[in-house]
């Protein structure tokens, strides 16, 4: 069985991803699309060695910020992962933020090498949106979601067809759970705020800045929340408090567009965490699980 744990950004999956694998035997699988990238530590919140607990991790820094990574690369190199942990007699753990990864891993998603990348870095989000919104009338991505909105028109132009076809599918491949963890949403944010300025004394600024010095602008630097925002300051713009407003406020938004994602796409199992005692969440989750293993 495959346990993929999900849920917004600052829920608390890293932590709970390392319990579980220590108490199932299990190894834990990235599913953040910007975590797979070298040097992108502190604005991706990505787990540090110490956090590890020596548990094997992977698909963690397996790229360079210059290098092309999408969806296919990673269906691709994911399921073989998926399959080297079972022949070991392992349980896979896969934990992340990014939806499409998760269902491109477990669904059957049939992806194609694609060839043709479009460069959207001229258009407003706006632009962007009314672009893809042209081609599906239909169209249920966010406005703001530019991520998702440049993948869809990515997809469009190699495959002449909506990706939204392509994510109704619930054809699961594996035998999964999906856990979630959630919990009040004024809680979340004000987590989420707390976080960004724990950030700051971690390093966050002197990250951004070394990013920002290399002059490199590839989706892997302008796609995660945390660096692009802080280019205006070191270029004496606005100031580094109005710069950090926009981090946290563009990272509460985006944790509620995963809510919405998560509770659209996949039938996810949600648990209230108890962030004043975590052991009471791992070991609902724990239950959860064997139970439903002897179903």
């Amino acid at each position: 069985m495959i346990v993929v744990i999900l849920g917004p950004t600052g829920v608390g999956k890293t932590k709970l991803s390392v319990e579980l694998a220590k108490r199932l035997n299990g190894e834990v699988v990235n599913a953040d699309s910007t975590q797979v990238y070298r040097g992108l530590d502190i604005a991706t919140a990505k787990v540090t060695e110490a956090e590890k607990e020596n548990i094997p991790h992977h698909l963690f820094d397996i790229k360079d910020v210059t290098e092309e990574y999408t969806v296919f690369d990673y269906q691709k190199d994911g399921r073989k992962v998926l399959d080297e942990i079972v022949k070991r007699r392992k349980t896979p753990i896969v934990v992340g933020g990014t939806g499409l990864y998760i269902k491109a891993l477990l669904y059957d998603y049939k992806f194609e090498y694609e060839s043709v990348k479009g460069n959207y870095s001229d258009l407003t989000d706006d632009e962007v949106y009314q672009k893809a919104l042209a081609i599906d009338p239909n169209l249920t991505i966010h406005k703001n979601n530019r991520k998702r909105l440049e993948r869809f028109l990515d997809y469009y132009q190699n495959n002449n067809e909506s990706l939204s076809i392509k994510e109704k599918t619930d054809n699961l491949l594996y035998d999964t759970l999906f856990i979630g963890l959630t919990t009040k949403r004024e809680y979340l944010y004000e987590r989420l705020n707390n976080r960004v300025d724990k950030m700051v004394t971690e390093g966050l600024i002197e990250e951004a800045k070394t990013i920002y010095e290399s002059n490199i602008r590839t989706k892997a630097i302008t796609t995660p929340i945390g660096y692009k925002e802080l280019f205006p300051y070191f270029d004496g713009i606005e100031s580094l408090d109005i710069c950090l407003e926009k981090i946290k406020q563009k990272t509460r938004n985006y944790a509620k567009r995963q809510y919405t994602w998560f509770n659209h796409q996949v039938p996810t199992k949600w648990f209230n965490v108890n962030f004043e005692d975590f052991n009471e969440t791992i070991n609902e989750v724990i239950d959860y699980i064997k139970n439903s293993t002897l179903k």
